[in-house]
């Protein structure tokens, strides 16, 4: 798996792409939210970039033996640990709770993958639980 700088666009937009991968499936809708809301200007990244990125990601789970397509988190606890360990600026944090929140959120029903995803991202940041659900704030 490659590295990123911490708090750098790229290390941002795989907390995106585990999001978008966590429930075994890329669908439509996703990839038409990642565009609606413009999540490549919200992470620094022209579109291209944001989507090259997801399909680097996704090499890399595929290289690495992690991407089965399950309905399950597709990366080990290491693997999760250190990808959450590259963001460390706390509204960079809020930020991408925000938008993986309302990205599990956005076919109106929140996988097993995409909520451990997510509750790994508020246990590693130490971010309040509450945050779930917020997805109308961002």
């Amino acid at each position: 798996m490659r590295s990123y700088p911490v708090n750098s666009p790229q290390a941002a937009a795989r907390v995106i792409a585990l999001t978008l991968v966590a429930d075994g499936d890329i669908g439509e809708n996703e990839i038409e939210w990642l565009d609606r809301l413009a999540v490549h200007g919200q992470l620094g990244l022209a579109r291209h970039e944001l989507h090259a990125l997801l399909d680097t990601f996704c090499e890399d789970l595929l290289s690495s033996g992690q991407l089965t397509w399950a309905d399950v988190c597709p990366v080990d606890e290491r693997t999760l640990a250190d990808l959450m360990g590259e963001i460390q600026d706390r509204e960079l944090r809020l930020k991408l709770l925000r938008l993986c929140v309302a990205l599990a959120e956005c076919d109106a029903h929140v996988a097993e993958g995409e909520s451990i995803v997510l509750v790994a991202a508020v246990e590693h940041w130490g971010l309040p639980s509450k945050m779930f659900g917020s997805s109308s704030r961002i």
